[in-house]
């Protein structure tokens, strides 16, 4: 408790203690008629006070003002007020902050993150246009640029200002400093600034901003206590010649350091995203073979912790073709390792005995039972003559491929088999097809299915339908009507969105 008089007596302990449950705000207003006597509830009323253009009662941030409205004129208070009013606002900067920091808690991609950055920043320094440049300093990436109320157009014009003509251009480069206590650096007003650079001039007139503040994006540095890693530069543009006060300059600043660290967790995870897709990209034809007779067009879709779905396609001896899809249970690095081990020895044993696939599987397994017992994976394996449109195909637990031509769009019938690895000795009978000129066959990965939500047998009629209302003008390429097929079986976008499982199809159009 406080020790303040008796007619402005707040209960600290039990505001903090209703905030670990409910919110300051909430905890104020359902305790204010027991806890703070009716002649001092200035702090209890619906509209507490603001920081930086924030309401702390309203769910959304608001628009933010340029400049603050003019100070009213000054009245007698007690020493109580005046203690109640410093409570009343470090109250709602607890309040907005937490409200902030908890929102960026929520972003869980890069983009979004640097996006809500912005917003709060803007809302906290009084502005409505900003960016943010993304440039981790040990130069490993990913570097972007992100604008708040800027149109891409807008981000090229500030691109052609020389970098060390700008206050986050100098943040970026260490050539602008910050002193004790300082948290950004402002420039109140730029039209007025005698050495400002005149590109710099030119653009802040085309653009119509008129001040800046700027801001280092940094994250402690692991083992070196005091130390920071530079990730970027944020700045945000003042329509009118402005700066933010000393307490917006300290809220933002709590907040920076917050968003830094979330930042480079989140920089961190982009990385790895990017490495393991790049390895799996890599153990993936780089381009598919050119065989007469035959068109072909592959699309893959790998998730965030990258999955082991792999196709392949390879010219085998007297005009023959290869094909293959398969799937390895499992994801991150050690399904990626093992689907790169699988689609070259599969390689190997399509060249030595590509006329059988039931004999290319049968090795497969072996090799998959003997190196790796603990993991299993579904395959299928076509050996094609693209000149007598004859294919010979095997499946091991795996979908059966798609026919879409003019005159009949069916799945192909296909012995049941159990997947690779699942039995002490593979074998299952192999089919033979004959598509008809022009026709399609498609071979997918049950990722495909899988993405969808539905129970398989919805899935499996979803793709038929997708596959028959492939439209005409499109039946002639095989890129078109996979992609046909991905927007169709996959909507509102699930077919580029992030997700556990891989989708690889692999069509071959016979001439």
């Amino acid at each position: 408790m406080l020790d303040i008089p008796r007619p402005g007596r707040v209960d600290v302990d039990l505001l903090l203690a209703a905030q670990n449950d409910m919110g300051v705000c909430d905890a104020i207003e359902q305790y204010g008629t027991s806890g703070i006597p009716d002649a001092n509830r200035a702090m209890n009323a619906p509209h507490l006070p603001k920081v930086a253009g924030i309401d702390p009662s309203s769910t959304s941030v608001p628009a933010p003002a340029h400049t603050p409205a003019p100070p009213c004129a000054p009245t007698a208070a007690t020493p109580a007020a005046v203690i109640q009013d410093r409570l009343a606002g470090w109250v709602s900067d607890l309040t907005t902050l937490h409200e902030l920091t908890e929102r960026l808690t929520r972003t869980a991609v890069l983009e979004d993150c640097l996006r809500e950055l912005l917003r709060a920043g803007a809302a906290l320094v009084g502005a409505r246009r900003g960016l943010v440049i993304l440039e981790p300093s040990d130069r490993l990436g990913p570097e972007t640029m992100t604008g708040l109320g800027l149109e891409r157009a807008d981000l090229g014009h500030l691109e052609t200002v020389p970098r060390d003509a700008t206050s986050y251009g100098r943040l970026l480069d260490g050539s602008g400093p910050l002193g004790p206590g300082e948290c950004g650096i402002a420039q109140p007003d730029l039209l007025a600034e005698e050495n400002l650079d005149p590109r710099h001039r030119s653009v802040a007139d085309r653009l119509g901003y008129a001040a800046s503040y700027a801001v280092p994006l940094t994250c402690d540095t692991a083992g070196r206590p005091g130390a920071a890693d530079r990730l970027g530069a944020a700045v945000w543009l003042y329509d009118e010649p402005a700066e933010p006060v000393e307490r917006q300059r300290h809220l933002i600043g709590l907040y920076m350091r917050y968003a830094g660290e979330h930042l480079a967790r989140l920089v961190e995870l982009e990385r790895a995203r990017t490495t393991m897709a790049t390895i799996a990209e890599e153990l993936l034809p780089s381009r598919l073979p050119r065989v007469a007779g035959v068109q072909l067009a592959a699309r893959h879709r790998t998730g965030p912790r990258g999955g082991g779905d792999w196709y392949d396609a390879l010219p085998l001896p007297e005009g023959a073709l290869g094909l293959a899809v398969g799937s390895v249970t499992g994801a991150g690095p050690s399904a990626v390792a093992a689907m790169g081990r699988l689609r070259a020895s599969l390689r190997a044993y399509a060249v030595m005995e590509g006329e059988d696939p039931v004999a290319v599987l049968s090795d497969l397994e072996l090799l998959l039972r003997l190196t790796e017992p603990a993991r299993s994976a579904t395959a299928l394996f076509a050996y094609c003559e693209p000149r007598r449109r004859k294919i010979v195909l095997a499946g091991a637990g795996h979908s059966p491929p798609l026919i879409i031509g003019e005159r009949r769009t069916e799945f192909v019938e296909t012995s049941l088999s159990a997947p690779l690895g699942m039995l002490s000795c593979w074998e299952a009978p192999s089919v033979d097809l004959s598509p008809e000129p022009g026709e399609t066959v498609l071979l997918y990965t049950d990722g495909l299915l899988h993405r969808t939500g539905d129970p398989m047998d919805r899935a499996f009629a979803r793709l038929h339908a997708a596959a028959a209302s492939v439209p005409k003008a499109l039946r002639d390429d095989p890129g078109a009507i996979a992609d046909h097929v991905l927007r169709t079986v996959l909507t509102d976008g699930r077919d580029e969105a992030d997700s556990d499982e891989d989708v690889v199809l692999l069509a071959a159009r016979f001439e």
